[in-house]
């Protein structure tokens, strides 16, 4: 066992989610490449529920 609390990964260093340019809400993921609103970089069509 380690002393003290083990390291906390990348938190709050980097974005994770930048502006999309199709439908402008900041949730397109950088690294995955696709938007979590609308589905840009995934699918053609806009999603929605």
């Amino acid at each position: 066992m380690g002393a003290g609390t083990a390291a906390q990964g990348r938190h709050n260093k980097f974005k994770t989610h930048i502006p999309c340019r199709r439908c402008g809400k900041r949730a397109y993921h950088v690294r995955k490449g696709v938007c979590a609103s609308c589905g840009y970089g995934k699918t053609a069509k806009i999603r929605t529920y």
